[in-house]
């Protein structure tokens, strides 16, 4: 099992952060590594990845979601995968980031990435790529507020996610 973790802070409000957080289907955007990400479901995720020439589909519960607070997840299956992104208020309008990853490499290519921290590397770049996405945004792409505990949504919350248009960025 190996873990990433690492932190930017952003000069965004917290609540501006998470809910861009909460945006999955624009992680493509700032994540190189990810090519496209379905919430179908309040607590359920679909994610295309690639790495080093891999491509890799998988599914991930969302097992705790607190609004500007606190995202953690889970994969379903495989690849074994789990994190969670903190949100912590640094005044009005900064917040520092925080994501740790704990992940077990498959294959030649994520062992010897991950050995040579080239998956580290990308981990970090892609947290700097998102402090740059939404401070150049000036605003987020939508939100989502529900409250997740256990992967059970909390009834007030909203069944779906709302879609919400992707904004051009720039």
């Amino acid at each position: 099992m190996s873990v990433i973790e690492g932190a930017v802070d952003v000069d965004v409000p917290v609540h501006m952060a998470y809910n861009q957080w909460t945006q999955f289907e624009c992680f493509p955007r700032f994540m190189r590594g990810v090519r496209e990400v379905d919430r179908s479901r309040s607590a359920m995720t679909h994610w295309v990845t690639r790495f080093g020439g891999v491509r890799r589909e998988f599914d991930a519960a969302i097992t705790e979601q607190r609004p500007d607070e606190r995202v953690v997840w889970r994969t379903v299956r495989t690849p074994r995968l789990t994190g969670a992104v903190d949100f912590h208020a640094l005044g009005e309008s900064r917040c520092r980031v925080a994501l740790r990853i704990d992940f077990t490499p498959r294959g030649v290519t994520e062992r010897v990435g991950d050995a040579l921290g080239v998956v580290r590397r990308q981990v970090l770049a892609d947290l700097e790529r998102f402090k740059e996405y939404i401070e150049g945004q000036g605003r987020e792409t939508g939100q989502w507020r529900g409250t997740i505990s256990g992967g059970h949504v909390r009834p007030d919350a909203d069944h779906l996610p709302p879609r919400v248009p992707h904004w051009p960025t720039g």
